[in-house]
């Protein structure tokens, strides 16, 4: 098993940067005013494209039915080890990421970036989460996996894949660190750290509740996080090529005075 995971993270490894040296290349010789972004965010794009292709990967696994012994072994051994005594924490945990909750901290925090005029936060923060959402519910529909029945547990909405409480908290987290991580450059990593912490253990706490399948969680985290890492690679690059037209219009009309 140790063996299958070190072959499948060194797949992950290369088939990212594969896929980021094609795209490189690719923009390069259509000479997109993409492509300096694209090397300049190096690093953001390269995580983009490991959580998209982990998400794919433990998909593809997930709809073959090939992680079921995994995903159970999983749950039982979590079944084991946590104390019955946190359960109302980790119920506390999963609250966090109910609707009940991310839909009024979304609309607040939206609202408050742009009464501070801060426009693109705020479209990254509203359009992540309703992306997050809207994929959720589009996956559940068509996917319709059977949630876990390995003992007596809370009813909840819709099919097992994915967790929607794990990938729109991811979304919500990740785009709220990117956000304060723009306004306040100094802590952008201990934001997304404490964003992938409060994922991970949303995560956690419904795996500990056995209302959803590992699986069903790993792909969720990974979707969600990309969701607002894509989104504001997009308005990065929109900004940079609209300050970048601004500028050569400038110009030329500098050079059509004299």
């Amino acid at each position: 098993m140790l063996l299958e995971t070190a072959e499948e993270l060194t797949q992950l490894a290369l088939g990212v940067a594969a896929m980021y040296l094609a795209l490189r290349l690719v923009l390069r010789l259509q000479q997109s005013p993409w492509s300096p972004h694209v090397e300049r965010r190096r690093a953001a794009v390269m995580c983009l494209l490991a959580l998209l292709v982990a998400a794919t990967m433990v998909a593809e696994d997930t709809l073959k039915g090939q992680s079921g012994p995994i995903d159970t072994a999983v749950l039982w051994w979590i079944r084991a080890h946590v104390p019955a005594v946190l359960t109302p924490w980790f119920e506390a945990v999963t609250f966090t990421a109910s609707s009940s909750v991310l839909a009024p901290l979304t609309v607040a925090a939206a609202l408050g970036l742009l009464a501070g005029r801060q426009r693109a936060g705020a479209l990254l923060m509203a359009g992540s989460v309703v992306c997050a959402a809207l994929l959720v519910y589009g996956m559940k529909m068509l996917i319709g996996r059977e949630r876990p029945a390995l003992w007596d547990v809370q009813w909840y909405w819709g099919s097992s894949f994915p967790s929607g409480h794990t990938l729109v908290m991811a979304a919500f987290a990740t785009a709220a660190a990117l956000v304060a991580g723009h306004l306040w450059p100094v802590a952008r990593v201990p934001l997304l750290l404490l964003a992938l912490a409060w994922t991970l253990l949303v995560g956690l706490s419904r795996l500990v509740l056995g209302v959803h399948w590992p699986t069903d969680v790993m792909v969720a985290a990974s979707l969600g996080m990309s969701i607002p890492l894509g989104f504001g690679l997009a308005l990065e690059a929109r900004k940079l090529l609209w300050e970048r037209a601004r500028t050569g219009a400038r110009g030329n009309s500098i050079d059509g005075d004299r």
